[in-house]
């Protein structure tokens, strides 16, 4: 893959998810732990890590109870042990991952980092500063509405990290900070904590157990029912609603903190790097969703290993396939629906029909290599044309209001020049 595309390391993005299996008992790889879920099941935890194109270039595998942070730590010495990696690599992750230790190991290693970082748990001094309503600039969208605003602040943050020898030490580290609120995600995080609210209120009212609450006890303060000894998650409980902590959460909704090693960056310039971490969380949806990653019904860690390698495989060649290759001008959707979708079937010993539904991405295709994928009656000819016909990066070319990756062919079709009889396009 290296050498036919190549691959951008100067940004790698890094997130984790974990896969259940339908086992009662866990082992010494699929053990339980917070799922993504919130399925009581062993899980084994996968970290996916892409490069500047957000193109995969990295998978690791772990046992569902261990932590996410030092895995992209891992993922990035590894490629760098395997020469995969030279130069020095903005790390790019969630909050999940942004710790005093991953920060440490980016800068000793040479790279830069972004990650996302909670407001909550700002000191008393910087949240006052982020939640102020002073230094802000709004960013507008397309309907001359606010998307979103910024402010920034540079300046030398402390961390807490530990030394070769084990003791603890405190550094100071500059960096940018970018904190954003978004107009949009306050409306979804308030609705969000209004519906757990209300289900901690009929929860209350039901003398529920503390286990029933889930994420909605972060809203509620327990005691025992006969006021006695601690609180535990099977026993009946008086639950009253911390007023508090309810208040805290809705005045936090839709602020959001980047913090870089990139001081000189421009600040719109991080938000939009960071924010291309959903190419991850939609690349774990489609093995979740239209790859049946999940759930897992296999045993030996071999095997599990193989069912995930081939997961990543395929999530690759979605990815090159629409980025690489189609410019990234057509959505994972469409990447799916033409592979599940392009189909034909005989109808007699030599000839077949093109059942495939007609979309813009097989006319695309279609205008791209020459080959009869509009049309409805197909020779053997043109069925094996197409089954054999492959695809290469090229240099990209402007096409009207979209930046695409023009494509070559290989093989005995260079372009498909069709057979002697051809058949009218559907």
């Amino acid at each position: 893959m290296e050498e036919a595309f190549g691959h951008d390391m100067s940004l790698a993005y890094f997130d984790c998810t974990n896969f259940y299996f339908e086992i009662d008992r866990k082992d010494d790889f699929r053990r339980k732990g917070p799922s993504k879920e919130h399925r009581p099941k062993p899980t084994v935890a996968m970290g996916l890590l892409l490069d500047a194109n957000c193109i995969p270039v990295a998978m690791s595998l772990f046992p569902g109870n261990e932590s996410d942070r030092p895995q992209l730590g891992r993922c990035i010495a590894q490629m760098k042990e395997r020469g995969s990696i030279s130069g020095r690599t903005v790390r790019v992750a969630d909050k999940g991952l942004n710790c005093a230790a991953n920060i440490a190991e980016a800068v000793l290693a040479g790279d830069g980092y972004i990650f996302s970082k909670s407001v909550k748990a700002l000191p008393a001094k910087e949240r006052t500063w982020a939640l102020s309503g002073d230094g802000w600039t709004d960013v507008a969208d397309g309907k001359g509405e606010t998307s979103f605003r910024y402010k920034m602040a540079d300046g030398d943050f402390e961390y807490t990290v530990e030394g070769e020898d084990g003791r603890k030490r405190k550094v100071e580290l500059p960096e940018r900070r970018v904190v954003t609120y978004s107009p949009s995600l306050a409306r979804k995080q308030k609705y969000e904590i209004d519906r757990q609210v209300e289900k901690a209120r009929a929860l209350k009212a039901a003398a529920a157990k503390r286990s029933e609450y889930g994420d909605s006890a972060k809203y509620v303060t327990f005691s025992p029912v006969d006021g006695e000894g601690e609180v535990r998650e099977d026993m009946k409980v008086a639950a009253m609603l911390n007023h508090e902590a309810i208040r805290k959460a809705r005045a936090l909704v839709g602020y959001n903190m980047i913090v870089t090693s990139e001081t000189r960056m421009d600040p719109l310039a991080i938000y939009s790097t960071y924010h291309r971490l959903w190419r991850i969380e939609e690349s774990f949806r489609v093995m979740k969703s239209k790859l049946d990653a999940r759930p897992v019904y296999l045993q030996r860690q071999s095997t599990i290993t193989g069912h995930f390698l081939v997961c990543y495989i395929a999530v690759l060649l979605m990815r090159l396939l629409q980025v690489k290759v189609l410019g990234d001008s057509f959505s994972s959707k469409d990447i799916m629906g033409l592979c599940r979708g392009l189909d034909v079937c005989r109808t007699s010993e030599r000839r077949y029909a093109n059942i495939s539904r007609r979309s813009p991405i097989i006319e695309e295709l279609a205008s791209r290599t020459g080959l009869p994928l509009l049309h409805f009656n197909l020779t053997e000819g043109d069925v094996k044309a197409i089954s054999s016909c492959t695809l290469a990066h090229a240099a990209r070319r402007r096409e009207g209001p979209f930046c695409r990756q023009e494509a070559r062919l290989k093989g005995p079709i260079a372009p498909y020049r069709g057979s002697k009889n051809q058949s009218p396009e559907v």
